[in-house]
């Protein structure tokens, strides 16, 4: 069997709040490492009404401080956003308080839209293009090898687990030739997703963390005990997405019967491209689908994504996930 993930956006929802969304992130972490999932993961988001994990450490020290045994972390911080310092002090920090259980995902993109990143970096001497010196600059002040010039406290000698991510060819070259774990963001972006991987295996170097490639790749699920209660739950995450495309980002919304087939034909095609990776019906049908995607991309690990208005639909998708994940027919 090999490991699965949850990948948790925490989501606010229509009709919710920011306190309630972190309130069920904690309740989401929990029941996640009760059915088995090897990591919790948060992605930073910034300027969107939807998601609540823009200050990405303080919503994992939230999570860690509720679980007690599963993996946490960042799936990703958008390392042009921050000076690799203070990164190391977050997630030295982070390190220190939950020893041997996080992970730090780094991403390029600025997660959010150009004139929110203009306001987070400000004057920041960083952008995208400069995502590998920041890597290694991060890599040193964990390494506490003096090249930087400064130390950083907490952070020096610090081992969160780091992971390189991607949508692109780029995160999977870089991810190879530092000799790191890559996750790739299938789950909403899955045009390179087999070129991406094929690249990080064959030009992977082994580095001091690793000694062989280590590839983890998002998949969508929306289970439930049948297939048209999925299909319907799964309307959620469609509108939000057809919203976002569209320029017009929201809360999650309320599910609505039906969705699917009263969409014009080109916000139709948007949701066949952006949530091919996906997985919805009943658990018989979920397992087909995560079966047949592990064999294509091979991954070492499994990202599950379930993003469901309804919080108890929620836990029984991610519980069915993890019973699917258990099951014999996706075994390594």
């Amino acid at each position: 069997m090999i490991p699965y993930l949850l990948l948790d956006l925490v989501p606010v929802v229509e009709g919710g709040s920011v306190p309630q969304a972190l309130a069920n992130a904690a309740d989401m972490a929990r029941h996640a490492e009760a059915n088995g999932y090897h990591r919790y993961w948060v992605a930073e988001h910034h300027g969107m009404d939807g998601i609540a994990s823009s200050a990405t450490a303080v919503v994992i020290a939230h999570v860690g401080a509720a679980t007690s045994t599963i993996r946490i972390g960042a799936g990703g911080i958008m390392l042009p956003n921050h000076a690799p310092l203070v990164i190391a002090e977050q997630f030295g920090t982070l390190d220190a308080l939950f020893p041997g259980r996080i992970d730090l995902g780094l991403g390029r993109a600025p997660g959010s839209d150009q004139r929110v990143a203009r306001a987070i970096r400000r004057a920041l001497e960083t952008d995208p293009q400069a995502f590998p010196r920041d890597v290694l600059e991060l890599q040193s002040y964990f390494a506490d090898d003096g090249q930087t010039g400064i130390r950083a406290t907490p952070g020096a000698g610090a081992k969160p687990e780091l992971w390189i991510l991607g949508s692109s060819l780029f995160g999977a070259q870089l991810a190879a030739m530092l000799g790191l774990p890559y996750a790739f963001a299938s789950h909403f972006a899955p045009d390179a997703l087999d070129q991406a991987l094929e690249i990080y295996r064959r030009d992977f170097r082994p580095s001091a963390q690793l000694d062989r490639p280590y590839a983890m790749a998002g998949f969508n699920v929306f289970a439930a005990d049948s297939d048209e209660e999925a299909e319907f739950l799964a309307s959620s995450q469609q509108q939000a997405f057809v919203a976002l495309r569209t320029g017009n980002p929201r809360q999650l919304p309320p599910p609505v019967a039906g969705y699917r087939d009263s969409l014009p034909p080109p916000h139709a095609a948007i949701l066949d491209h952006v949530l091919q990776c996906s997985a919805v019906g009943s658990p018989a049908t979920v397992e087909r689908g995560i079966a047949a995607f592990v064999e294509r991309t091979k991954v070492d690990e499994l990202m599950v994504v379930s993003s469901i208005y309804d919080v108890e639909a929620r836990r029984k998708s991610v519980a069915i996930a993890a019973e699917v994940m258990r099951g014999a027919t996706v075994a390594a």
